[in-house]
């Protein structure tokens, strides 16, 4: 592992950075020289004649590393010695080894699908990361994990759907141990912000962060920083990007990423490809889910270069692209050769763009943060967990089960109810009403009159739990959890295997605040939420909207 790689926190050294601080915002994107205007224009080509060629995307930030993998680490080895370079240039950190979400079943064919999250880190942990960066005060760091984007691989290979997650996503981070120091990060209490998890225990952390969101097993983490995004757009000569308007990312206060473009499309590379990555003040309504627009373009408009652009049959480019992705990377310790990335390389291009979809996680607003959108977010997980091209391309299946429920039947065959324990938790709590006093115990006495006498209340109040779930830990229980969601009237689809408990646990949602008989689920139509902003990757005609008061 690198000397500047991701370490736990120790006192008196690190100083992590909260939302709240001032200029914590702006600074971590935006605090970059960025006021030389001639330098803003350099490294900028732009195409002549009276109608550019568009190759125009949206998406986000940090398929770097993946595209890259997939169309030049294969043919940039010249013998042994060099492949055994290249590999030293990787930089690993482990997986985590507990409280894991649960393996994906195979397909009818045996196949699996594969789960990549890809970080970009803030780090300012080098010269070049610190110049970048900007943000003095923050030199060596704790580092945050400000662009998550989970990229999941259809088992058959035929489709891909990646998921972004907006950096001030508000979350209950999970118990995490930094892997170098031993220290151990409780799980925490309330919500922080999902880009604090790189902090405590590095992206092994972020990894467990969203498997307890998603339920969906993240196989391979790619982790790449400020400098790694700039070399890694030199070497590649350019990606195109689109502006409705001139813009100048600068206001009267100095805030802003220095970006200046003319309306159009312009090739961008170097300092002002991270620059283009880094702009908030500009873009859209200034936000956060602006600049993540803006990234999304970039990534799919590199992947399209990438299979497009003929000059990487150059060797002398090869080996170069090869240097620095090599370099730029930190992965987990199953793609920590040349040979792995590879394989992995050829396991992705096989899926063309217009099978790619690109989302958003569904979010609403908590003051200047945000958080899971109730329903959308958790059914847009849902899809990647069972499977589902997001495109909806997908053949159709026909549902198991009644009103929607696609649940499969467990092989398993239940104990008699009254041989089975239930744990009962009250979750109705949301984020503007409390529980449901005695919700718990209401429900555990509607079980013991169906038959099951163990059924027992668990008097503290769990996690704000959005629907009613049965969950159970281990194979042998799948049965015996489904008999009760059955007896319940819940649908099979409630049902899921969790690490965090010990037996059958029922979690009373806050869909099912009052009565003996829970809501009946909603007809599910297998489409992706609009909320999730789905777009193909194979669209070409995205241009980023310019604020009239960053123009000129």
């Amino acid at each position: 592992m690198r000397q500047g790689s991701v370490r736990g926190e120790i006192p008196g050294q690190r100083r992590v950075r909260h939302a709240g601080e001032l200029g914590w915002d702006d600074s971590l994107y935006e605090d970059g020289d960025g006021g030389d205007d001639e330098k803003a224009q350099s490294g900028r080509r732009r195409r002549s004649g009276a109608r550019p060629r568009r190759r125009r995307g949206r998406r986000i930030l940090f398929w770097i590393a993946v595209v890259l993998a997939v169309l030049i680490l294969g043919t940039a080895g010249a013998g042994y010695l060099y492949y055994q370079h290249l590999n030293g240039n990787i930089d690993t950190s482990p997986m985590p080894d507990g409280n894991r979400a649960p393996e994906a079943t195979p397909n009818a064919a045996g196949q699996t699908p594969l789960n990549i999250l890809l970080i970009g880190s803030d780090a300012r942990d080098s010269k070049e990361n610190q110049k970048l960066g900007g943000a003095k005060e923050t030199f060596n760091g704790t580092p945050l994990a400000d662009v998550q984007m989970l990229l999941h691989l259809s088992a058959d290979r035929s489709n891909m759907s990646v998921i972004s997650m907006p950096r001030d996503t508000l979350l209950q981070l999970p118990e995490c141990t930094d892997p170098e120091s031993g220290k151990v990060y409780p799980a925490t209490t309330g919500r922080r912000m999902t880009n604090e998890s790189l902090g405590r225990g590095g992206p092994g952390c972020t990894v467990l962060a969203w498997e307890k969101l998603t339920g969906i097993r993240i196989d391979h983490f790619m982790m790449v920083d400020f400098a790694g995004v700039v070399s890694m757009a030199d070497a590649i000569g350019g990606v195109p990007v689109c502006v409705d308007a001139n813009i100048h990312s600068r206001d009267a206060k100095g805030r802003g990423s220095g970006l200046k473009l003319e309306k159009g499309e312009t090739y961008i590379q170097g300092e002002q490809a991270l620059q283009w990555l880094r702009t908030r003040y500009g873009f859209e309504d200034g936000s956060d889910i602006g600049r993540a627009k803006a990234q999304h373009m970039y990534m799919n408009s590199m992947v399209r270069e990438l299979r497009e652009n003929a000059t990487l049959s150059n060797p002398g480019q090869l080996r170069r692209l090869a240097e620095e992705a090599t370099s730029a990377l930190e992965v987990d310790e199953g793609l920590d050769t040349v040979k792995k990335l590879y394989d992995l390389s050829n396991e992705l291009k096989r899926v063309p763009p217009k099978r790619i979809t690109m989302t958003t996680m569904p979010y609403e607003y908590v003051g200047p943060r945000v958080q899971p959108k109730p329903g959308d977010a958790e059914k847009l997980f849902r899809l990647v967990r069972d499977d589902v091209a997001l495109d909806g391309k997908a053949k159709k299946k026909d549902p198991e089960g009644s009103d929607g429920d696609a649940g499969k039947a467990s092989d398993d065959p239940a104990a008699e109810p009254a041989e089975i324990g239930v744990q009962v938790q009250n979750g109705t709590r949301t984020e503007t009403t409390q529980a449901v006093p005695g919700r718990a115990s209401a429900v555990t006495t509607l079980l013991q009159g169906k038959g099951y006498p163990r059924a027992a209340a668990d008097q503290q109040s769990a996690p704000v739990q959005e629907r009613t779930v049965i969950r159970f830990p281990s194979a042998e229980l799948e049965g015996d959890a489904q008999a009760v969601a059955k007896s319940l009237g819940l649908p099979l689809s409630s049902v899921e295997e969790s690490k965090e408990v010990t037996g059958v646990t029922l979690i009373v949602g806050a869909d099912w605040r009052t009565g003996d008989t829970p809501p009946k689920p909603e007809k599910d139509d297998g489409r992706t939420p609009e909320s999730a902003d789905a777009l193909n990757g194979a669209n070409d005609k995205a241009c980023m909207h310019v604020d009239p008061n960053f123009t000129w």
